[in-house]
C-alpha cells in the first residue's frame, strides 16, 4: 500500500482509512517495529533478580528475550534455547545459571553455553552459536530500550530529548506498580498515537486536564524521529523548577510530553515520569502499558500529571468511536490543522515513509 502524503501541512491531507483496517498493513509493521527501539521497562526489574523473561510486543514481534544482570552488567539476550527451541527461562528469579527445562542445556547468566548431558560425540562443539543470542541494547537514565535489527544508536534518537531533560534525576525515579497499568483499546495502535500527538481536542474532551494547562500557549516542537509537546500550566502552580540557564528556564511548564517513533511515550511532570507503551495486537486492538516512576509523591495528585487514569479513558472513547468512524465508506481521508496538529502530521509523514520503503 503506497501512501502519499504532502510535506507541506497546509495542503496535506491524513492517512487513507484504509491503513488503519488493512491486513496487510498491519502484517507489514513487523518489519518497522523490528527497526525501531523499544522501551521494555528500567533497572529496577533486575533490583531483586538476576534474569527476567519477557516477550518483545506480544501479538506482533513476539520475540522472547531476558534481561540479565551479572556483576553490574545488564544484557538482554534471547530467551529461546539454542538446542530445539524451548523457552529457557519462565519467571524472574536470582540464579547462577539459566537451565533449558527440556533436555537440560546449561547456559551462563551472560548466555555463554556452560553445559549440554549426551553431547559427548557431538563434533565442533560447542560453537558461539550455541550461545545464546545477544539483543541489541542500551540504557538511557535508568531505562532500558531493546531493538531486533538496529540501524542507529539509541543517542541518535532521543539525544536532543537528553540533552534538555539532564537536570531531571531521571535514575532516581522509582516505579510504582500500584501506579501502573495495562489498558486494551478497541481500536487500531496508529489511532492512539494520532490521538496522543495533538492537544487540539484537550478542551474539548479532558475538562479536568483544559482547567489546568493553558491551550492558548501549548507548544510542538518536531525532531526527526520524535516530537515534544509542551504543556504550559495556567498559573505558576505544579510546574517544573528549571535551573538558571535552563532554556526553558522562567516557563511555567507544567508536562513534557515526548512521543518517540513510533510507539511509546514518555509523559515528564514535575512529580516524575509516566510512559505509555503502545502495543499492537491486532489491526482492531492495542495494548497499553501505563507505567508511573515517582520522584516527588506529594505532587502526584495535582496539575497536569494527576487524573490520568480518567484522561486515559476519556481518550479511549474516543479513539475507539474514530476507529468505529473510519470503517464508514463516505470517509477516507481528511486535513490537518497547520497550528494543533502538526505532530499527526509528522508521524504520518514517518508511516508513509515506512509503507514505500523509504
Amino acid at each position: 500500500m503506497k501512501i502519499e502524503i504532502d510535506e507541506d501541512i497546509r495542503v496535506a491531507k491524513t492517512i487513507p482509512s484504509k491503513f488503519y483496517h488493512s491486513q496487510k498493513v498491519f502484517s507489514r509493521l513487523k518489519d518497522l517495529f523490528s527497526k525501531s527501539w523499544q522501551l521494555v521497562g528500567n533497572t529496577d526489574l533486575l533490583e531483586s533478580n538476576n534474569v527476567c523473561p519477557d516477550i518483545l510486543l506480544e501479538g506482533l514481534l513476539n520475540e522472547p528475550y531476558i534481561l540479565t544482570k551479572k556483576g553490574k552488567e545488564i544484557r538482554c539476550l534471547s530467551n529461546v534455547c539454542t538446542h530445539r527451541g524451548n523457552i529457557v527461562c519462565e519467571e524472574a528469579c536470582k540464579t547462577k545459571n539459566l537451565v533449558c527445562g527440556y533436555h537440560g542445556r546449561q547456559f551462563e547468566v551472560d548466555g555463554k553455553m556452560q553445559f549440554m548431558p549426551e553431547f559427548d560425540e557431538v563434533k565442533n562443539f560447542p560453537s558461539k552459536d550455541d550461545d545464546l543470542p545477544e539483543i541489541s541494547m542500551e540504557i538511557w537514565e535508568n531505562l532500558i530500550f531493546v531493538i531486533n535489527d538496529k540501524r542507529c544508536d539509541l543517542s541518535e534518537l532521543i539525544g536532543p530529548m537528553a540533552e534538555r531533560l539532564d537536570w531531571l534525576p531521571v535514575d532516581e525515579f522509582k516505579h510504582k506498580p500500584e501506579l501502573s497499568r495495562t489498558y486494551e483499546v478497541n481500536a487500531n495502535w496508529a489511532l492512539y498515537c494520532d490521538n496522543y500527538l495533538e492537544g487540539f481536542h484537550i478542551p474539548f474532551v479532558h475538562d479536568d486536564l483544559n482547567s489546568v494547562l493553558d491551550h492558548g500557549d501549548y507548544e510542538i516542537e518536531i525532531d526527526d524521529y520524535f516530537n515534544v509537546q509542551i504543556g504550559n500550566a495556567k498559573d505558576g502552580d505544579n510546574v517544573f523548577d528549571f535551573p538558571k540557564g535552563h532554556q526553558d528556564y522562567g516557563k511555567n511548564i507544567a508536562g513534557y510530553y515526548y512521543w518517540i517513533y513510533p510507539n511509546f511515550m514518555l509523559n515528564f511532570y514535575p512529580w516524575g515520569l509516566s510512559m505509555n507503551i503502545v502495543k499492537p495486537i491486532n489491526r482492531n486492538k492495542t495494548k497499553v502499558a501505563y507505567l508511573s516512576y515517582v520522584l516527588d509523591e506529594s505532587r502526584l495528585d495535582s496539575g497536569a500529571g494527576s487524573g490520568l487514569d480518567k484522561v486515559e479513558r476519556e481518550d479511549e472513547f474516543v479513539v475507539e468511536g474514530v476507529h468505529k468512524g473510519l470503517n464508514s465508506r463516505y470517509y477516507s481521508t481528511g486535513r490537518f490543522s497547520p497550528t494543533m496538529e502538526k505532530g499527526v502530521h509528522h508521524f504520518h509523514l514517518l508511516l508513509s515513509k515506512a509503507m514505500n520503503g523509504k
